[in-house]
This record gives C-alpha cells, structure tokens and sequence, in this order.
C-alpha cells in the first residue's frame, strides 16, 4: 500500500506468456546469474583497454573508465531489477518499454535489438572466437577467398568468405543448434563456461598480484603518470566519455536474463538478484583485470599490444611464448560461452514481439517437443551468419553500443513513468536511492549518448538511422500483424 492508494498487480498484455504457459521454467537463480556474468564476459576486457589507454592517455584514467563503467552498470542493474519484478515475462525490456512508455519504443528495441544490438553482438563475438583459435591453429586465416571489397564513405570493406568467418558463423550455427535442443542443455553448458571464463579471469588477476608483478611497470605505471600532466579536469570528460565506448561494449548485455523471464523458476526474486550479483561481479573482475594489466605491462606495452590483445601479452610476458596460447584457448572459452547466452536470450524477444503481432508469426511457434522458440532461434542466426560475411565488426559495436545506451535511457524513462502513472501498482522490488540513483544513471546515460553524438557521429548517427529505420516499419505493418 503506498499513500493510502490499493495496490493491483499490472495486467497482461494479449501475447504475454502469463497467459500461455508454454515454456519450461528451468532457469535457477544460479544460472540466471552465470547467464548474466556469461552475456557480459567475452573478448572485449582482454582487447579494450589497449584503445581505452590510448584515447585517455594515462593510467589513472583508464581505471576511472573501467571504475566509472562499473558503477553504470550496477546502478542500471538495480533500476530494471524494479521493472524485472513488476514485468516478470519473456521479452524483458521489450515489454518494460512497452508498458511503460509506448508499444512504439517496445517494437523499436526489438527492430534494434534484432538488425544490429544482438546480432551484431553475437557476429563480432563469433568473429573474436575464431581469431583466437587462429592463434592456436594459424591455418584459419582472415583472407577472404570468395567475396568482393565494396567502398563506403567510411572505407572499403571485403565482402565474402574466410576461413576465419566460415569458422564463426559454424560456432553460431552450432551454438543456435544447441539453444533449439532445449533451454536446459543451453543452461547447463552456459553455467559450465561461465565458471570456466571467469575463473580464468580471476586467475589472471591473481598472477597480476603476485608472480607476474613487474617492478618496472609497478614504478611507471602508478608513479607520477599515473595521472595526466595537468590533472583530472572538466576539458577530459569528452574523451574520457568517447574512451567509455569500449569498456560499455564490454560490460553491456547484462539485463538480458530478462529476456528469458518465462523459463525462470522464481523470475520476480530470481532476476532482480541474477542482475544486481552478476553485474557485480563482472564489473570488480573487469576493473581488477585492468590493475592486472598494469601491474604486468607497462602502459607503453599496453596501449600497443599487437592487436590489441593486451591478455595474450600479458600472460605472454609472465609464461613466455606458452602464455600466449593459454591465453587464446581462454578466450575462445570466453568467445563462445558469451555467443551461447547473446544467442539463447535474444530469441525470446522476437518470440514476445510475434505474440504482440509485431515481428514474423512463425517466431511466435515453439518447438513441439523442446519448447524453444526454434524459428527465432534460426532467424537470429540467418541475420547474424550474415553480417559476419560482412567483416565490418568493429562498426557493428559502435553501432551497438549508442543503440544500447539510448535504449538505457528510455527503460529509465520508463521506470519513472510507471511511479508517476502508475503507483498502484505492485513492486515486489523497488529501486534502492530511487529516485536519486536511478536519476544519475538515466542522466550520465543520456549524457553519454549525446557526447557520443558529437565525438563519434560516423558510428553514432547510422545507429540512430537504424533505430529510426523501425517507425515506418512500426507504423505501417499489414493490420492484425507480420505474417512470414
């Protein structure tokens, strides 16, 4: 009861699974938590920080940006855990949107989610996989032997295939293969990769602490550079927000076990806490990741690893070349056990979007046996087998990471709406600080997005092309809904 005002719980929307019970509720709290921490982890805190560093310029600030993306990320994962509990349904921030703002901003998320945030997440994630088996098996080449270069404004890219791609789109097709196969075996393989990738992560830091500290780079690094010559000022906010691009890339995803609300067991207690620990716990592995780098590298090292693959020189440097490929075979663990929870929780979103009429009907069918929603499941992995014949997988995470951020303002948007609109309703969880930590994460979001506008706008304003592209689509669609 809240200022004397009878508390009622928000109703079903036509197409939400509360009124069709179809999937099979497997999910524990446990494995909604690895499901979290496995959607964050990938290759991006082992590559990152190389260009982190050279936007910034010292030590100092790269562990503010990691430091300050931590606290983002907490501070969102406390926000949609509210929203989580009120809306425990399969589709997640789809449905958030929709029922707190409009049906519009619901369908535009899952235009965007669907044309480049999710698939061309799991595209660059496949793309990272197989570079790092290349390193262990140099046979698996980047050389496209069958496609065409095409010239953009923004340069020219080569269209086909490689050994590489044919091997990432494989690791998709397999991994779709096994998220069609029933949520359970995709839940039991994502929990054991996710034990496996974060404790490779922490073992990382704990070499970082103990044998691989090097007393050269210890002086160097957290010495008199630690910090810019002239200081922390307002002037570094711009780059230290442009910089911020990767580490979000790294730590983003991480609302997406409420995509799979419906095969939660308990999704009002389970999912506001899988959010809340899992954010938790990636963001200290990533910030104590980065004081690893700098304890074993010198930041000159850092900033100008081969590739950018600051974890392979880093254990590299501690094990000599032996590092280098326990390293790779890490991070291909990590590629892969990201592209399985990426690939099981997009597809309930497109599924929930069929229910409402919005996306393809097909999608809305689950498997007669498995109860998956197998047709999303392939039609998410046709989409992204097809962008990585692209090769454009850095553009695709620029676009991906401004789509994200808009849409984390607007799930902000919608919470506060809902407090306004709708205060009857009940909140089994609520915000902690609302509306005060609420408000600085929908305020340094939307801040973020507009510096991101001005710094970046080559990859900025084709993201919001994109998103844009789905009003039409929106407002046009053949009444009664898509039909495949």
């Amino acid at each position: 009861m809240a200022h004397g005002i009878a508390e009622h719980h928000p109703p079903d929307a036509p197409g939400d699974d509360a009124r069709d019970p179809g999937f099979v509720k497997a999910l524990s709290r446990f494995d909604a938590t690895a499901l979290v921490a496995g959607s964050m982890i990938g290759s991006a805190i082992f590559i990152t920080p190389a260009d982190i560093l050279r936007q910034v310029g010292a030590p100092g600030l790269l562990l503010l940006v990691w430091a300050v993306t931590g606290l983002v990320v907490v501070l969102g994962a406390l926000t949609y855990g509210e929203l989580s509990a009120m809306f425990p349904r399969t589709g997640g921030l789809y449905v958030y949107l929709r029922e707190g703002l409009s049906p519009l901003s619901g369908f535009l998320y899952g235009w965007a989610l669907f044309a480049v945030i999710q698939t061309g997440a799991i595209a660059a994630v496949g793309a990272a996989f197989s570079r790092f088996v290349a390193v262990l098996i140099p046979e698996i080449t980047p050389d496209v032997f069958l496609g065409t270069t095409v010239h953009l404004p923004s340069g020219p890219i080569e269209i086909g295939l490689s050994r590489q791609r044919a091997l990432g789109i494989a690791s998709i097709l397999l991994l779709t293969w096994i998220n069609i196969r029933g949520v359970r075996t995709a839940a039991l393989l994502q929990t054991i990769l996710t034990v496996i990738k974060t404790s490779c992560l922490a073992i990382l830091i704990v070499l970082g602490f103990t044998i691989g500290r090097h007393a050269a780079a210890v002086a160097a690094n957290f010495g008199p550079a630690f910090w810019p010559a002239g200081g922390v000022t307002l002037a570094l906010l711009p780059t230290l927000g442009a910089a911020m691009v990767g580490s979000i890339a790294a730590a983003d995803l991480w609302y997406q076990i409420g995509f799979s609300a419906g095969e939660v067991k308990n999704p009002v207690r389970d999912i506001p806490q899988a959010m809340l620990f899992g954010t938790l716990i990636v963001a200290a592995l990533y910030f104590f990741a980065n004081v690893a780098y700098l304890d074993i590298l010198p930041a000159a090292d850092i900033a100008g690893a081969a590739q950018d693959r600051v974890g392979t020189a880093a254990l590299q440097a501690v094990f000599g070349p032996s590092g280098l490929y326990v390293m790779a075979a890490a991070i291909a663990i990590s590629c892969f056990g990201c592209n399985n929870a990426l690939i099981l929780s997009g597809a309930r979103v497109y599924y929930a979007m069929a229910r409402d009429g919005l996306f393809f009907a097909p999608a809305a069918v689950l498997h007669p046996r498995y109860r998956t929603p197998h047709v999303a499941l392939v039609a998410q992995a046709a989409w992204a087998c097809l962008l990585c014949l692209s090769g454009t997988y850095s553009q695709l995470l620029e676009y991906m990471v401004f789509a994200s951020l808009l849409f984390y303002v607007l799930t902000a948007c919608a919470m506060f709406a809902l407090r306004l609109r709708h205060p009857q309703f009940v909140r089994p969880v609520r915000a902690i600080g609302y509306p005060w930590l609420p408000g600085f994460f929908l305020l340094f979001t939307a801040a973020l997005s507009v510096n991101l506008l001005i710094q970046k706008p080559q990859f900025t304003w084709p993201g919001l092309v994109i998103i844009a592209l789905g009003i039409p689509m929106y407002l046009f669609r053949p009444r009664g809904g898509l039909r495949a």
